[in-house]
């Protein structure tokens, strides 16, 4: 990537800003470890199930050991029993999983690097729209295709305006990860925040 289109509200070109970061070496590897740190992370971990020890059944002995003609029975709780409990059933754990700053810097310079549909938009609305805001995607071409859109932290006006659209993901500049930025086809960002993102990508080098 070496030039960047700033597009106004009606979609027409700007003017292009020049801006490029050293190319690292490809690494798959390290591209699908960042993604299975970042979505086995994300799991909440919350799954459960009762043991025969969870279950609120008495611990009375249903009927004597003998003499009855029926199976011997020690618990209601049995797991071969009816609402006993479950054996070796799922319970709640967490799991964390780490990948070093190396590594993850160089998983976002190669997305970066292998990325070429990146838009810039000068947007100033006095209050938030998302009128405003999806008509200027659709003049850009944007409006059904999906967006991952930079925002710095606290812009409530424009994260007002674009959240509501379904097929825009806001990620704020000091939290991009490779999963947000790898799983949509094109990137957008205001001019008012160009050298944030100059900043964040490359912070990538």
């Amino acid at each position: 990537m070496s030039k960047i289109v700033v597009y106004d509200v009606a979609g027409k070109e700007q003017e292009k800003v020049d801006f490029s970061i050293d190319k690292k070496e490809n690494s798959p590897k390290t591209y699908s470890c960042a993604i299975r740190v970042l979505l086995q992370n994300w799991r909440q971990g919350t799954v459960s199930c009762k043991g025969r020890s969870d279950i609120a059944f008495s611990n009375k002995k249903p009927w004597k050991q003998k003499g009855t003609g029926r199976a011997r029975a020690g618990s209601a709780k049995s797991p071969i029993w009816r609402k006993g409990g479950v054996v070796f059933g799922p319970q709640p754990r967490k799991r964390t999983l780490n990948i070093n700053k190396k590594q993850n810097k160089l998983v976002l310079n190669n997305i970066f690097n292998s990325f070429e549909n990146i838009y810039c938009l000068d947007l100033e609305t006095e209050k938030p729209s998302t009128k405003i805001a999806f008509d200027a995607l659709k003049n850009i071409g944007l409006n059904d295709k999906k967006v991952i859109l930079f925002l710095p932290f606290g812009d409530e006006k424009n994260f007002a305006s674009f959240r509501n659209i379904p097929n825009v993901r806001v990620v704020t500049f000091s939290q991009p990860n490779a999963f947000d930025l790898s799983n949509c086809s094109n990137w957008l960002f205001l001019k008012k925040d160009l050298d944030l993102f100059k900043n964040m990508v490359s912070s990538w080098n």
